[in-house]
């Protein structure tokens, strides 16, 4: 039988499924609050399904704060037999492609409980980097710290430039360009 995963929108009809899912994927409990804001949030909130089976899903929200305007990605998580079978991948590939097609997020971010090395490599496959370790982020669980997970999106233009002229004056220094022998 060939597998089926697909995405669905988050409905007031199939709510309670993420809320179900939200309570035995991750350690922290979520409000209503989260939930409601989620119902608002359009492409950035899905359910995963594996074969018509709600198993997993991610909820995102556009946080503007230090002159940025970043994808916060607040829970992307699936039950665990269904792990490893390309869900997570899907999820966050549909993220990706959200940011990209909006072309104006200058990063993807998201907290991440320090012993989930799972998570965590998970993540660095897509081209995250532990960008920050917060103490004591999570109330009621051990541990409480989270790293800070980031995706960069667009380069600041600066760091290019002092590359370059670095490259230059080497060039004229040594007198060899770098793609020489």
């Amino acid at each position: 039988m060939r597998v089926k995963i697909e995405l669905g929108d988050v409905t007031p009809h199939n709510i309670k499924q993420l809320k179900r899912l939200n309570q035995v994927v991750f350690p922290v409990s979520y409000n209503d609050k989260f939930y409601k804001d989620v119902l608002e949030a359009g492409e950035l909130a899905k359910l995963a399904y594996y074969n018509d089976i709600v198993v997993g899903a991610v909820c995102c929200r556009i946080d503007t704060s230090e002159n940025q305007r970043k994808l916060y990605i607040m829970t992307l998580g699936c039950l665990a037999p269904y792990r490893r079978q390309g869900i997570g991948t899907k999820m966050l590939e549909h993220i990706m492609n959200f940011v990209q097609k909006d072309g104006n997020f200058d990063n993807i971010f998201l907290h991440v409980q320090v012993n989930n090395e799972s998570a965590i490599e998970f993540y660095k496959k897509f081209g995250f980097e532990i960008v920050e370790t917060k103490e004591h982020y999570y109330k009621r669980i051990e541990p409480a710290d989270a790293h800070v997970l980031q995706k960069n999106l667009k380069k600041s233009a600066e760091p290019v430039h002092e590359d370059v002229r670095k490259k230059n004056r080497n060039e004229r220094v040594n007198g060899v360009k770098e793609s020489e022998p």
